[in-house]
């Protein structure tokens, strides 16, 4: 099946970003089995409209246009969109309330809320919270970068919200090791005396993970640890999948 010319300028584009300007539009077409005249004809045309930019000597980089784009770019929103549908229905499935969150600046703020309970909850959309003592908060700890972890853990001792919430920095990374391992993790009654909730990463592909989910429910009520994980990371899974 042949190439339209709007996938063999896309398809250009992808390779000379990728190549960060090392090589020549003649040795770029070569690698991708395409006419050199109609490489440096799609070029051309990604330089007029600044999609490119030339480096000199046949080479060329990313241009203007495109670094402007990518900036415009909010991967923690995309996640979100994605994954709204998906978690509609696994709050439907469970009964909990099931919400997203992401990290940024030591909190966890919260992107998603739903399930029919929801407005029960103390939690809001664009809410921060505390990361130490919530589900989602553990998961995204766990899976910092080292050097990122031990600052953070560094700060405490952390407040107690409750008599079960972990202060001690030590336990703490105890915890965050067990979430690693153990694929999620648990908030029993550490933010709020009567609520437990479960949470798990949305994987990514050799990347930080930047967004977790997560299921709360009353303490004994609802479905059990066992059953709602799986349930969570197959959940987690789509959205992964559907993100790319």
């Amino acid at each position: 099946m042949s190439l339209s010319s709007l996938q063999k300028g896309l398809i250009l584009l992808d390779a000379v970003v990728e190549d960060g300007g090392r090589s020549s539009v003649a040795s770029l077409a070569r690698s991708l089995g395409m006419p050199v005249a109609t490489a440096h004809r799609h070029i051309s045309a990604l330089v007029a409209a600044g999609y490119l930019s030339s480096a000199g000597y046949g080479r060329h980089i990313a241009g203007p246009r495109l670094c402007a784009m990518v900036q415009k770019v909010d991967e923690k929103q995309i996640i979100t969109n994605v994954a709204a549908p998906i978690l509609n229905r696994l709050a439907a499935k469970t009964g909990c309330v099931v919400q997203l969150g992401t990290f940024e600046n030591d909190m966890v703020t919260y992107r998603l809320k739903t399930g029919e309970s929801a407005g029960e909850l103390f939690t809001k959309v664009g809410m921060q919270l505390e990361a130490y003592c919530s589900g989602i908060g553990k998961v995204l700890l766990a899976h910092l970068p080292a050097p990122l972890q031990k600052a953070y853990l560094a700060t405490g001792p952390f407040p107690a919200l409750t008599p079960h919430t972990i202060t001690d920095s030590d336990l703490l990374k105890d915890e965050l090791d067990r979430v690693v391992h153990l694929g999620f993790a648990l908030d029993d009654e550490e933010v709020v005396t009567g609520l437990q909730c479960v949470a798990v990463p949305v994987p990514a592909d050799n990347r930080d993970v930047i967004a977790a989910i997560s299921a709360s429910r009353a303490t004994g009520a609802g479905l059990s640890t066992e059953r709602l994980v799986p349930m969570l990371k197959a959940a987690a899974a789509e959205i992964s999948q559907r993100v790319g």
